[in-house]
């Protein structure tokens, strides 16, 4: 996870440099693992958040966030952060939950399955479609100068109220 999260864009970062590319333009995809845990009360997250990850994967991602804003200020590159929330798609992998769910009542309602197993069906997500945070992150290198941003549908909903959502498009009755 570090290597990859956190010293990959280091490395890339420091071949610009060596290589003198000033009119090379950056996007660093950060998480909002980031943030960690909602603290209570707050309904959203923005740029100046509290950053206190709770995951390794967090904690490399919170590094190469910072190493993005370093080579930014120190050595005047063109370098921005997008801090994503959950960006979905059809391409997205079977261990997300979105397609965990998708995929398991798939398999429910052609008999393949009895039952999917969930966790916490109260967590709230924003899920937005990735193919608009993409646009957004396209934006954000077509300015004239480089900013970090959260980009996020500004959305909650529940993971049951998604299973709901996608019980009503198979035609299930809620109450059978």
């Amino acid at each position: 996870t570090s290597e990859v999260s956190g010293l990959g864009t280091l490395r890339v970062l420091e071949a610009m440099r060596f290589l003198n590319l000033k009119k090379t333009k950056f996007y660093q995809a950060s998480t909002s693992e980031l943030f960690g845990e909602r603290i209570k009360g707050l309904t959203s997250f923005d740029e100046n958040s509290r950053m206190i990850p709770k995951s390794p994967y967090g904690v490399s991602k919170l590094y190469s966030y910072w190493i993005t804003k370093v080579y930014r200020q120190a050595y005047g590159f063109y370098t921005c952060n997008g801090i994503l929330f959950n960006h979905e798609s059809p391409r997205r992998g079977e261990t997300f939950v979105t397609r965990k769910i998708t995929r398991g009542l798939s398999r429910i309602n052609f008999g393949l399955e009895k039952c999917i197993y969930m966790g916490n069906l109260d967590a709230r997500r924003d899920w937005g479609h990735a193919k608009d945070f993409v646009y957004m992150q396209w934006l954000m290198l077509q300015q004239d100068k480089p900013e970090d941003f959260v980009i996020a549908s500004g959305k909650m909903i529940t993971v049951r109220s998604f299973i709901e959502l996608c019980s009503n498009k198979l035609g299930w009755n809620k109450n059978s």
